[in-house]
């Protein structure tokens, strides 16, 4: 038998090369493979290139979660004459402007229109562009505003002449015109009700007493002692508080305070429009009252 051609355990040479060879390409291939998912085994400029695109994905990715979180911000229509700070910061408003505005509020003095508020806060156009269609006026101050032009106003006599709304009898406000007695009687009652007038405004939650007839009074009377109140943060009130102010009973308490711990607290109270039956036309009322506390 010839063996010289012949391996251990019955291989040629040949067969021995085959085997060598694929052990050799078997031993590449790992190396490659190993080498192209072993981080650690690339080069320093591969890691840093990775590391810049890592940094500006995470940029875009942020960018695009602030569009997003923008693109859902939802205003609500607001009284301007109740822009609080946060409110005022919310509304990309300076400093500056929102004092204007809290100043001219402690005056004891109200913005009835686009013009007013623009002309206090000195915002520019393109702010009033943006979010002046989102001021709410109550409806007494709108047709105020449409009557003056066709109308005047008779002040026939001065602050320190008029009588205070607070401490008038009801033959002091009968002399206003249109006022006679019942309604006299009602502002009376509803006076002792408050235990004093806040604001004037409140002569709006009078039965029967129309816009003009306040317009009247106001000619004659004004609200010189009106009633300090502490205001409550409405975000931490309890239910019996909020029963015991102006403009609530119990059941309208307890649901706008389960509505608010739900909400984990409200940042702007026109976000308590969302509850059913809520009175929207009471707001300007309510904020005489309570408050949102930052």
């Amino acid at each position: 038998m010839n063996t010289t051609n012949k391996f251990r355990f019955g291989y040629s040479k040949g067969d021995r090369n085959g085997i060598f060879l694929f052990c050799l390409i078997l031993i590449v291939g790992v190396g490659i493979n190993y080498w192209a998912f072993n981080p650690s085994l690339k080069s320093q400029g591969i890691n840093e290139l990775t590391k810049v695109e890592d940094s500006i994905q995470c940029l875009v990715d942020s960018l695009k979660i602030k569009q997003s979180l923008e693109s859902q911000k939802v205003i609500y229509p607001f009284n301007p004459n109740f822009i609080t700070d946060y409110k005022g910061y919310t509304l990309e408003m300076t400093i500056d402007q929102i004092d204007r505005l809290l100043d001219y509020r402690a005056e004891g003095q109200w913005i009835n229109s686009k013009a007013d508020f623009q002309k206090v806060t000195q915002v520019t156009d393109a702010w009033m562009k943006e979010y002046g269609p989102y001021f709410k006026f109550p409806e007494w101050v709108v047709e105020s505003g449409q009557r003056k032009s066709n109308s005047k106003t008779i002040n026939s006599l001065t602050y320190a002449e008029k009588k205070d709304l607070n401490t008038v009898t009801a033959s002091d406000l009968m002399e206003v015109s249109g006022i006679g007695e019942a309604l006299s009687r009602r502002i009376i009652t509803y006076r002792d009700k408050l235990g004093g007038f806040v604001d004037i405004l409140q002569l709006k939650d009078v039965y029967g007493l129309k816009y003009e007839v306040i317009e009247n009074l106001k000619e004659r009377i004004a609200l010189k002692s009106p009633v300090k109140v502490q205001k409550k943060d409405i975000n931490h009130i309890s239910v019996l508080e909020l029963s015991e102010l102006p403009y609530f009973d119990y059941e309208q308490a307890r649901v706008i305070v389960n509505f608010i711990k739900l909400r984990e607290g409200v940042d702007d109270f026109e976000e308590l429009s969302k509850i059913e039956d809520f009175p929207n036309y009471k707001l300007d009322r309510i904020q005489l009252y309570l408050e949102i506390k930052e």
